[in-house]
C-alpha cells in the first residue's frame, strides 16, 4: 500500500469540453456504414449513462426527532415540545406508508430505541415529584401496543434477554436482568454503591463489573448474574481505583500513583503492571491495547506484557477495523472529524481518508461517509479502510444534512426543517 494522502475535494463541474475537429469526409464509403456507426455511437453513449437514482422517501418529523431502522420499518422518536405531543411513529419501507404511532409521556424526555425479540424499547429520563429517573418502555413492534416498563437504560445481553441498569454518580446503582418479551425479572442485585463497567462483545453484553467504592472488585456473567471473581484490586494505601474493560482484560487505574494494572477478566489474575502513566480511558485496538492518557497522548501498548508499542499525541480516538486502525486527527476546526488510517502494530500512519462524518451499518459491516458539499446537498462515499480510499457512491442535493446510515439505506434531515429524507444505498 502507498503512502498517498487521500483527499476528495470538493466534486465541481468541469469546463465544457473543446469541440471535436470534423472528421475528413470517407469519400466513396457507402452510406449504410455511417449508419452503422452512428447506431453503435448511440449504443455506448446510452450504456454509460448511469441507472436513476431512486426517488427518496420524505417523511414528516419533528425538528430534534431521532431515527432508527428496523428491517422493513423506520422508527421516528419525536419529542415532547411546547404545543407537541411526543410519539414513536412506525413507517414501512420502502414505500413509507404509516404503520402505527404511540404517544410518549409528556413528563419524559426519550433519547434511545432498542429493537429486540419483537419489541422495541424505548429509553428516557420520566421526570417525577423525586427527580430525573431513567425508564424504559417496552412496545410491540408490530402495533406499537405498550407491554411493560420499568426504571433504567437498556442493554442487550448475548442470550437475548435486557440489562436493565439504574442509578450511577452519587446514587446506589441497580442491575436487574429481564425477558423483553414480558419484563418477567430473570435475576437483580440490590442497589449498590459501586462503578458499574459492561463488556459489550458487538452482539450483547455478557460481563457486569462492580467497582465497590470501599471494597473489592466484583466479575459477574451478565447473563445469570453468577459472581466469577471477586477481588480487592486497591492499591497498598486504600486509595479508589478507576476500572476499564477491554477484550479479555480489566484495566485498574490508579490515578494517585500514575499506575495502570492490567487483570484477566475472568479470573481477576494480574497480568502486568506500568508506572509514570496517567490513563484516562482504555480502547480496543485490535491486536494491541490502546490508552489515552491524561497529556492527551495515544499509546498502543502490549496487551499481554504491558509494554509500549508506539505513541502519538496526534490522534484522539481509534478503532480496529479490517486489519487496520482508523484513528481521528485532534482538531479544534468544527465540522466532521478527520480520519487516518494506521498500522495497529508500528502506529504507521498508512493513508488520509479526510473529512467525513462516519456510519457502520453494521458490526464489521460497511462503513459509510457522508460530508456537506458545497453547493449543497450531501456527498456519500464507501470506506475502504484496508485500501485507504474513498469510492464516492453518490451526491444528493436533496439532503440538508445530520444524516445516519443505517442498515443499508441512508437518513438525512430535509430542507426546512420538519421533514427526513431516506435513499437506499447502492449494494
Amino acid at each position: 500500500m502507498s503512502d498517498s494522502v487521500i483527499d476528495l475535494g470538493e466534486l465541481r463541474h468541469g469546463t465544457d469540453p473543446e469541440p471535436l475537429p470534423r472528421p475528413p469526409r470517407a469519400s466513396g464509403r457507402q452510406p449504410r456504414c455511417a449508419l452503422v456507426l452512428l447506431l453503435a455511437l448511440f449504443t455506448l453513449a446510452a450504456s454509460a449513462v448511469p441507472p436513476p437514482r431512486r426517488a427518496p422517501v420524505t417523511l414528516p418529523a419533528q425538528p430534534g426527532s431521532d431515527v432508527l431502522i428496523d428491517g422493513d420499518l423506520l422508527l421516528v422518536m419525536e419529542p415532547t415540545s411546547p404545543g407537541w405531543q411526543g410519539r414513536l411513529a412506525a413507517y414501512r419501507l420502502p414505500g413509507g406508508e404509516p404503520v402505527w404511532q404511540a404517544p410518549l409521556s409528556a413528563e419524559a424526555r426519550y433519547w434511545g430505541m432498542t429493537p429486540l425479540a419483537g419489541m422495541m424499547l424505548v429509553t428516557g429520563y420520566e421526570i417525577g415529584p423525586e427527580g430525573r429517573e431513567t425508564r424504559t418502555v417496552a412496545l410491540d413492534r408490530a402495533t406499537g401496543a405498550y407491554r411493560w416498563q420499568q426504571p433504567g437504560s437498556v442493554f442487550e445481553l448475548t442470550d437475548g434477554n435486557v440489562l436493565l441498569r439504574t442509578g450511577g454518580e452519587s446514587e446506589p446503582s441497580t442491575l436487574r436482568a429481564v425477558d423483553p418479551c414480558c419484563g418477567t425479572v430473570r435475576w437483580q442485585l440490590p442497589p449498590v454503591n459501586a462503578e458499574i463497567n459492561i463488556r459489550d462483545t458487538g452482539h450483547g453484553v455478557d460481563r457486569v463489573v462492580l467497582n465497590q467504592a470501599n471494597g473489592p472488585v466484583e466479575v459477574r456473567d451478565a447473563t445469570t448474574g453468577a459472581v466469577l471473581a471477586r477481588a480487592d484490586l486497591r492499591p497498598p494505601d486504600g486509595g479508589p481505583i478507576r476500572v476499564d474493560l477491554t477484550k479479555d482484560l480489566l484495566l485498574a487505574i490508579d490515578r494517585g500513583s500514575g499506575t495502570v494494572t492490567g487483570y484477566g477478566l475472568d479470573q481477576l489474575d494480574q497480568r502486568w503492571s506500568r508506572a509514570g502513566v496517567q490513563v484516562e480511558f482504555a480502547l480496543d485496538c485490535g491486536p494491541v491495547l490502546c490508552v489515552r492518557t491524561g497529556n492527551n497522548e495515544l499509546q498502543a501498548i502490549d496487551a499481554t506484557t504491558g509494554a509500549l508499542r508506539w505513541r502519538n499525541s496526534q490522534w484522539g480516538w481509534a478503532w480496529p477495523y479490517d486489519g487496520r486502525l482508523l484513528v481521528n486527527v485532534l482538531s479544534s476546526e468544527d465540522g466532521p472529524e478527520h480520519f487516518a488510517v494506521l498500522d495497529p502494530l508500528t502506529g504507521r500512519e498508512l493513508a488520509d481518508l479526510g473529512r467525513w462524518d462516519l456510519y457502520q451499518l453494521s458490526v464489521g459491516g460497511r462503513l459509510i461517509g457522508t460530508r456537506q458539499h458545497p453547493d449543497g446537498g450531501v456527498i456519500v462515499g464507501e470506506v475502504d479502510v484496508r485500501a485507504g480510499k474513498v469510492r464516492i457512491l453518490d451526491v444528493l442535493p436533496q439532503a440538508g444534512g445530520n444524516c445516519q446510515a443505517i442498515n443499508g439505506h441512508l437518513v438525512c434531515g430535509a430542507a426546512p426543517a420538519g421533514a427526513y429524507r431516506i435513499w437506499k444505498l447502492p449494494d
